[in-house]
């Protein structure tokens, strides 16, 4: 029969691995063969079958109601230091056989319990314990606080202990400490406990899935976290400096978007509105509630030293003043140099270089510092003591006012995503891929 073995050693790594055997084999020699495959010493591993110990290592597997398919749990046992007698220079005597006047022989305690006195137990949180070690909050706590890195990495994947930590509140620290740590006891008891379920049970093999499903999840944040830490910043929208009708005006590089837009207040103070031609009025391809007034077929646009012809679509009451689409890059034949971090223009040969954080303009750097109007954190805390990362999540009013305007909620989270929950910067990118003019 085929057995599956989920082996949890001292360590709290886990490996699963399967040995075909059979029923009529011994307990001590399937010991034995998962002491081969797990590397740990047989006097340290301890077996379970449907929460039952098996400890009779002469008793057959047969004989546990052990069946092809079934899955046993292995954990490799705490290790114990060895209690010193007292003075380890005197022999151990066994005085239990030494009779006592006025004592009865029912009260007396055997000699193995005299010799072998109850081990230590293990280490606690609660406040009537001598916690030793890192079991010791307040000793944890200081080493967090001397560990700017720990601390730092403390912050970003555990808030709510993080803040518990320097509220420099010791009770709250070790309460919030308390409470993760037995909720991950009761999330391995209950892994457990499905583990060695009926494994024909619908629910209970739905429930392995997603647990191996969020582990893989896990571990491939902790990868990135190693490997590309980078991927986690936050990422500055394309910016440059240019000149409309003389007037300087920061504009946002698109190359999604299909055409090229100017909001109503940008182009008053660029007195161009006298050109807006209200013939070209149109509207967001669906419903919409972004009003375009018309388009400026021609006007003149400065990048460093080149003069560019452009035509601009009009928007009303957008906090975004310009925004570069795709019909004036591909007529100036322009390319977006990543690596030297600047915009190529083909036609002139010039270049003009994207602007840091620090330039951009207010919209743009209000989407990066706070990301939710709400005030609320895009990352919600993580509610166990894991590193645990929850998918980013908006306010229902923004995406609300997106779908209002004809887009689905897939399109409406993914751009909200991309332009950190802005949602005046997501809709306005959003209606320049979809602006239909006459």
């Amino acid at each position: 029969m085929m057995l599956t073995v989920y082996c949890v050693r001292r360590d709290r790594s886990e490996i699963t691995f399967s040995l075909q055997v059979s029923a009529e084999l011994e307990l001590r020699d399937f010991v034995a063969l998962c002491e081969l495959e797990s590397e740990i010493p047989a006097a340290e591993i301890q077996i379970t079958h449907a929460e039952q110990p098996l400890g009779d290592l002469a008793r057959t597997l047969g004989s546990y109601g052990l069946k092809d398919g079934d899955v046993v749990v292995l954990r490799q046992a705490e290790r114990r230091p060895p209690v010193q007698p007292a003075f380890p220079g005197l022999p151990r005597i066994d005085f239990s056989s030494i009779a006592v006047p006025g004592t009865s022989s029912t009260r007396q305690l055997p000699a193995q319990q005299l010799r072998s006195p109850p081990p230590p137990a293990p280490p606690s949180l609660h406040p009537g314990a001598s916690p030793q070690g890192l079991d010791d909050p307040a000793l944890l706590r200081d080493m967090l606080l001397a560990n700017p890195h720990e601390l730092s990495l403390l912050k970003e994947r555990n808030p709510p202990l993080a803040e518990a930590l320097l509220s420099g509140d010791l009770e709250r620290f070790t309460k919030v400490l308390l409470e993760q740590q037995q909720e991950r006891a009761r999330r391995e008891q209950e892994r457990i406990r499905l583990l060695t379920a009926d494994p024909f049970d619908l629910e209970a093999q739905a429930k392995i899935e997603e647990d191996i499903r969020q582990h893989n999840i896990e571990e491939n944040m902790t990868i990135a976290m190693e490997e590309a830490p980078e991927s986690f910043g936050q990422v500055v929208m394309l910016y440059i400096n240019c000149k409309v009708n003389g007037h300087p005006v920061k504009a946002f590089v698109d190359s999604g978007a299909q055409m090229t837009i100017m909001s109503q207040a940008c182009a008053e103070r660029c007195n161009i509105m006298r050109l807006v031609d209200r013939r070209w009025a149109g509207i967001a391809k669906g419903v919409g509630t972004q009003k375009i007034i018309g388009r400026v077929h021609l006007a003149q646009v400065q990048i460093e030293g080149d003069f560019l012809p452009c035509s601009f679509s009009i928007l009303e009451d957008q906090p975004m003043d310009m925004l570069l689409g795709l019909d004036m890059l591909k007529r100036h034949q322009c390319s977006i140099d990543l690596k030297k971090n600047v915009l190529l223009i083909g036609t002139t040969g010039s270049e003009t270089r994207f602007l840091p954080e620090a330039e951009l303009p207010e919209c743009a750097r209000l989407a990066v510092l706070f990301p939710s109007s709400g005030g609320a954190p895009l990352v919600s805390p993580a509610p166990q003591g894991v590193a645990a990362t929850r998918p980013l999540h908006f306010p229902d009013a923004h995406i609300q006012r997106i779908t209002s305007a004809g887009f689905t909620d897939t399109e409406a989270v993914e751009t909200l995503e991309q332009f950190q929950g802005n949602p005046e910067l997501a809709l306005l990118v959003l209606l320049a891929r979809k602006i239909k003019v006459p």
